[in-house]
């Protein structure tokens, strides 16, 4: 790849131009074969990713694990991710993403499954570090991946409608986690937490596999696309790509400060997400529900509305070529649900209300956040700016897990730690207001 854009030629340039009906067939027929199973991918990936959350409830009943090896072990795994995204993302761009997605996904298959083994706080650290290496590079390589075949002005609705798989895994983990630790416990000798990480495991590894042969790497690869669609999808890019600025080399792209803003962001969008993540099954716990299949039942309650709340505001925030605001009110509303959760106190019905209320503006934050790199990075930086801010960003994750176990251990109440996603929510709207310019976000108005 050249370090800097070079203007792709308009293919209708002499020729009338498709009509809108036309282009919107294109992209439904895209969709149509890309989302669903880069979808199904990543609720796997994020399934093998959170599941402690719910495995930590048995697994501290047999195993020396306090709250503080939890956290830490939770957030080991974004240190691998730190360290291998930049390299795997920029692998995606030689090799292409069916390469990338078979060796990304079947090894963090067999990193996961693993997980079953770990009888010792420094097992238990190396293989969720072994994890976040094998993953990494999948999230945003998926982005960078989608930037090969969608424009900007759809680029918003297109990652909302992946990134819902962060919530219909929630959706799915907490009775499925629950079911299986309940009724799998003691199977072939094996704890409920065991069967957990050998059977949401293994599905990564095939996945990986059927990603090389579904998948094609650009759309000229795609067969099942006319010469008029390719024709359509060159065009639409080749706008993007004129409209958008050049950042030269990877090292003039480690020199721009708006890159570590949207890192700084990022990371604390995931720091306070992840909170949210691996405590919710303790906090509800913390109200009273000890069976573990409610407790999966109650937490799907939030995330099912959460995904249907993302896909809405994905698409109004396209519709009106508009990100900065919506991200500010997603934030706040996550940060202003999350304090009425905390002040209602234990009380279920109220909780499960308000906790809904914040995982709508948690879950519909992110998917908006990306479509500000990805309109503002050009094509020939996308690949290596996607990857810095995701792995500086995921440092946050890194850290709040523990920052969350050290706050409930010193104060004895789950709840308490959500205070630090209330101000790390907050944190975020500040900065995108002072520091995300309006004109960075390329706006159509």
């Amino acid at each position: 790849m050249s370090a800097t854009a070079t203007a792709l030629p308009t293919p209708f340039d002499g020729a009338a131009a498709p009509a809108a009906d036309t282009i919107d067939a294109t992209y439904r027929k895209l969709t149509w074969r890309l989302v669903p199973f880069l979808f199904l991918c990543y609720v796997v990936a994020f399934l093998d990713r959170i599941n402690i959350g719910y495995a930590q409830l048995q697994m501290k009943q047999t195993l020396p694990f306090s709250d503080a090896v939890y956290g830490l072990g939770a957030g080991i795994f974004f240190l691998g991710y730190f360290l291998f995204e930049v390299p795997s993302n920029l692998m995606l761009a030689k090799v292409g993403a069916r390469r990338t997605l078979l060796r990304i996904m079947f090894c963090w298959g067999v990193a996961a499954s693993a997980m079953m083994f770990v009888s010792t706080p420094t097992m238990f650290y190396v293989l969720r570090f072994l994890l976040g290496v094998f993953e990494a590079g999948f999230f945003p390589g998926v982005l960078l991946y989608l930037t090969y075949w969608y424009p900007n002005a759809r680029r918003g609705r297109i990652i909302a409608l992946f990134m819902t798989a962060t919530t219909i895994a929630g959706v799915v983990a907490g009775p499925l986690s629950g079911g299986i630790m309940k009724y799998m416990d003691g199977i072939n000798g094996w704890a409920g937490w065991q069967w957990l990480f050998l059977v949401q495991g293994l599905p990564a590894s095939v996945l990986g596999v059927a990603a090389y042969f579904f998948l094609q790497d650009k759309p000229e690869d795609a067969r099942w696309l006319t010469a008029e669609e390719k024709a359509i999808v060159r065009g639409q890019l080749a706008q993007d790509q004129q409209a958008t600025a050049s950042h030269g080399s990877f090292w003039q792209l480690l020199r721009d400060p708006k890159v570590y803003v949207l890192s700084l962001i990022y990371f604390l969008l995931l720091g306070a997400a992840y909170a949210i993540i691996f405590w919710v099954p303790t906090v509800i716990r913390s109200w009273g529900v000890t069976d573990m299949l409610q407790i999966g039942l109650y937490a799907a309650i939030p995330n099912l509305i959460g995904a249907v709340a993302m896909v809405f505001v994905g698409r109004h925030s396209d519709a009106k070529m508009e990100r900065r605001w919506h991200l500010i009110a997603c934030v706040l509303l996550a940060s202003v649900g999350m304090l009425l959760t905390v002040m209602a106190k234990g009380d279920l019905v109220l909780s499960l209300a308000f906790l809904s209320l914040a995982v709508v503006g948690v879950a519909s934050a992110t998917p908006i956040f990306f479509t500000i790199p990805t309109a503002y990075l050009s094509p020939a930086s996308a690949a290596a700016g996607l990857a810095v801010i995701s792995s500086l960003g995921n440092l946050g994750a890194a850290v709040s897990p523990s920052l969350t176990g050290l706050i409930s251990a010193r104060t004895g109440n789950p709840l308490d730690s959500m205070f630090l996603v209330i101000a790390l929510y907050a944190a975020v709207a500040a900065i995108v207001w002072l520091a995300v310019p309006a004109k960075m976000l390329r706006k159509a108005d």
